[in-house]
This record gives C-alpha cells, sequence and structure tokens, in this order.
C-alpha cells in the first residue's frame, strides 16, 4: 500500500508540475497586463504550482489539491474565451486571407499576393482577383523552405496547370507590424492562423532570394484529380478561416500539420508520423511513401532539388517557375481512379 501511494503520489506531482508550467506560460504570454503585471501573475502561480507538489507529501494534501484545481479551473475558463482577432495592423505580407468562389470549373480567388520583393523591408505591395481553370489542374509540387537548420522547415503547396502558370498556398503565422515568428509563443495563442495564395516568384522567391534560406522542390506522384481536390480543400480551409479566424500553434495547427489536414481530407492517406511534426524531414517521409520520385537515393534527389542558385541566377523573373524546375525529375502521375 505505501508503494502504490507513493506511485500515485509521484503521478499527481508530475501533472501538477506540467499544468503549473503551462498555465505560468499561458500568463505570461496572454495575461492582458503590462509586463510586471504579467510576470507577476505568472511568478505567483509557478510557487503556487511548487506549493501544491510539495504538500502533497503532507497531510495538507487533499486541500491544497483542491484548491490548486479550483485555481487551474478558473485559468481554463479565461484560456477558452481568448479568440483570435480578426482585425489588427497586421504585416503587410499577411495583411490579407484569400478567398475563393466555384461556379462550375471557374475558381475565382481574391486576394492573391504578388508581391514585388526587393528586400525585406523594401518591397511593392500588389493584392490581385484571379480566375483559374480548375479542370486544367495538372500537378502538384512541394516546397522545403529551411529556415532554422534541417529540422525544420516551411511548408509551401504548388498547383501547376495547363500552359505552365503556377499557383502557391502557404500557411503562415499572421503577425502584426513589427512583431516575429515565436515557436514558443506560438503554442499560447500568440498570432491568428492565414493562408496566402500567391506567385511562385513571390512567396518561394522572397525565401530563396531575399531571405536567403535553403529551398528546394519535388515533384509530386499525384494525379491531376488528386491535385485539384487538395487545391479545393486549399479553397475551402481559406474562405472557412476568412468567417471564422484560428490561432496558429507550433505544434498542433502549423503550415505541415494543416496540410496533412486538408490531404486526408482530399482523400489522400497521411498516416501519422514523427516527420510532420519535426517537418524538415518531411521529404524522407515523401519518399518512402513513393510520394517524389525514388528512381534515385534521397541525399542525390534532395541536392538536384535546391533550387537556390537556380532561383538566384533567374533574379524573380515572369520565368522564374520555370527556371527553379529544371532538371528537377517528375515522378510518374498516378493512374486517375
Amino acid at each position: 500500500m505505501p508503494r502504490l501511494m507513493a506511485i500515485l503520489i509521484f503521478a499527481v506531482a508530475l501533472i501538477v508540475a506540467t499544468l503549473t508550467v503551462w498555465s505560468s506560460l499561458a500568463l505570461w504570454y496572454r495575461l492582458p497586463l503590462p509586463d510586471a503585471g504579467r510576470a507577476t501573475a505568472a511568478g505567483i502561480f509557478f510557487v503556487f504550482g511548487l506549493f501544491t507538489v510539495a504538500a502533497l507529501a503532507s497531510r495538507l494534501r487533499m486541500r491544497v489539491i483542491l484548491s490548486f484545481a479550483v485555481v487551474f479551473a478558473l485559468i481554463l475558463f479565461w484560456w477558452s474565451s481568448i479568440k483570435p482577432d480578426a482585425n489588427a495592423a497586421w504585416a503587410p505580407d499577411v495583411a490579407r486571407q484569400v478567398t475563393g468562389r466555384i461556379a462550375g470549373n471557374s475558381l475565382t480567388l481574391t486576394d492573391v499576393r504578388d508581391f514585388g520583393w526587393r528586400s525585406n523591408s523594401d518591397f511593392t505591395e500588389r493584392w490581385t482577383t484571379r480566375t483559374y481553370d480548375v479542370s486544367k489542374v495538372k500537378t502538384v509540387d512541394l516546397f522545403m523552405s529551411y529556415w532554422a537548420g534541417p529540422k525544420i522547415a516551411h511548408v509551401i503547396f504548388s498547383f501547376g496547370f495547363e500552359g505552365g502558370e503556377q499557383l502557391a498556398w502557404s500557411i503562415e503565422v499572421r503577425h502584426k507590424v513589427g512583431g516575429a515568428f515565436s515557436p514558443l509563443a506560438d503554442l499560447f495563442k500568440n498570432d491568428p492562423l492565414v493562408i496566402v495564395a500567391a506567385d511562385e516568384r513571390d512567396v518561394v522567391g522572397v525565401r530563396s532570394n531575399v531571405r536567403g534560406e535553403d529551398v528546394q522542390i519535388y515533384r509530386l506522384r499525384a494525379s491531376p484529380e488528386q491535385a485539384r481536390n487538395l487545391l479545393l480543400e486549399y479553397v475551402a480551409e481559406a474562405n472557412a478561416l476568412a468567417e471564422s479566424p484560428q490561432f496558429y500553434n507550433s505544434i498542433t495547427t502549423n503550415c505541415t500539420t494543416t496540410v496533412a489536414k486538408l490531404m486526408r481530407v482530399a482523400g489522400d492517406k497521411v498516416p501519422f508520423d514523427w516527420r510532420l511534426i519535426v517537418n524538415g524531414y518531411l521529404p524522407d517521409y515523401a519518399y518512402d511513401r513513393g510520394a517524389i520520385d525514388t528512381s534515385m537515393p534521397l541525399a542525390r534527389l534532395r541536392e538536384i532539388s535546391k533550387i537556390d542558385e537556380r532561383a538566384r541566377a533567374d533574379g524573380l523573373s515572369p520565368d522564374f517557375s520555370k527556371a527553379i524546375r529544371l532538371g528537377v525529375p517528375s515522378p510518374d502521375a498516378v493512374a486517375t481512379p
């Protein structure tokens, strides 16, 4: 019996410690007070949590646990009341949420981004309305933009139409003017999610040519029907997001997990894999599933897929999409069911 009690106390202590850390960070990042106020509230709760853990070995354990549960319930109630901003002073590149309207095979997108980038702070803003024939979608490609080493990347999907036109989709953090991406802060309802539809020389080119990120392109093995279904799911998700904003989350709702959800809805099987979280290894995942070219070792394919030199040589010209694909193998598309 004493051993069982010790195991139970240890389990409760672990739970209380975890909830203490989470709640303290939530108070620090989201409590609507000046820095001093947020730090004080977070510090007080953290000390209270440590006191609760220490009291588990005393006769006061039940009273302390009950007190902790009541305070934590109040924090959860407050937390559930925090909703994403619908309107704010958004950074220019995420100022608008694309929306789409479908009539037969005609897709009209409003607020397609077509920025002219000269540097991160020097650019020409252009937002356009465009119409596409979804019956002419033929391909879908995966871009990986490595901005923090080989483990973490930004994921972009691009749809190819008859005639060579490309339409890229990027799921991003909608940060405010002067804000910056913070993986830790964005675990705590820091910024909303935004879906950007854009020209490749904008959303891909800014990463390869302006920010100097390691950008790679992988041609996906997908039928035109599968590509169209995924595109339409992007449109549906963008419309839903415009209607009901949601928060970006570095683990559960990011550029990779949201795409995986869209692919499942579109009919593709996307088994859970740790590489969907540590998304820098997404090409390894796609290679293992035969979703990209497997006629050569992945290491060789990865080298061929790097677009940086071709992108910089092109200089964000109208032929950018064609230039960055030179020499990149395209697997045979699967047969349309």
